[in-house]
């Protein structure tokens, strides 16, 4: 199924930081920011997290919530969310349905390797679960400000 703004989002169901379950059903009501990371504690992961966290008063005066998805694991995000104090919920994809369904489960290359990973993406998802905003192959440096700046349209 490919994701097409003004279009459903797809919904799911996955394991979150602290014990807690995570799905996008449960969150509708207020936007989505959902945006896949490859790796915790990583520097552009952290970069990026750092980043939402330091917005998320922003965030928050539009009603908007964030959650970071990654194949880590939910001890992995514990530890990442207690070391960098993230606000925001993380959601353990471990076994990257949820990324194979938003299409961030890509063939990379890095240094002439080829290698299976997460395409740093970001999604808006607005109040009523509708796929409003998409940023795929993400470049950390003012990524924040411009999904502030949608999220504030919605």
């Amino acid at each position: 199924m490919a994701i097409e703004t003004g279009k459903k989002a797809p919904d799911f169901k996955l394991p979150g930081d602290g014990g807690t379950t995570i799905s996008l059903k449960e969150l509708r009501g207020k936007p989505v920011i959902l945006y896949f990371y490859p790796k915790d504690d990583t520097s552009g992961c952290t970069a990026e997290a750092c980043g939402f966290r330091d917005a998320l008063p922003s965030f928050s005066k539009v009603k908007a919530q964030v959650i970071g998805i990654s194949r880590d694991s939910v001890k992995s995000h514990d530890k990442f969310k207690e070391k960098y104090k993230l606000p925001f919920r993380l959601a353990s994809d471990e076994e990257g349905k949820v990324c194979e369904a938003y299409g961030t489960w890509v063939q990379k290359s890095m240094y002439g390797r080829k290698y299976m990973g997460i395409e740093r993406s970001t999604f808006l998802i607005d109040a009523e679960g509708v796929m409003r905003n998409m940023w795929r192959k993400v470049k950390v440096p003012g990524h924040v400000e411009e999904v502030l700046a949608a999220a504030k349209e919605l």
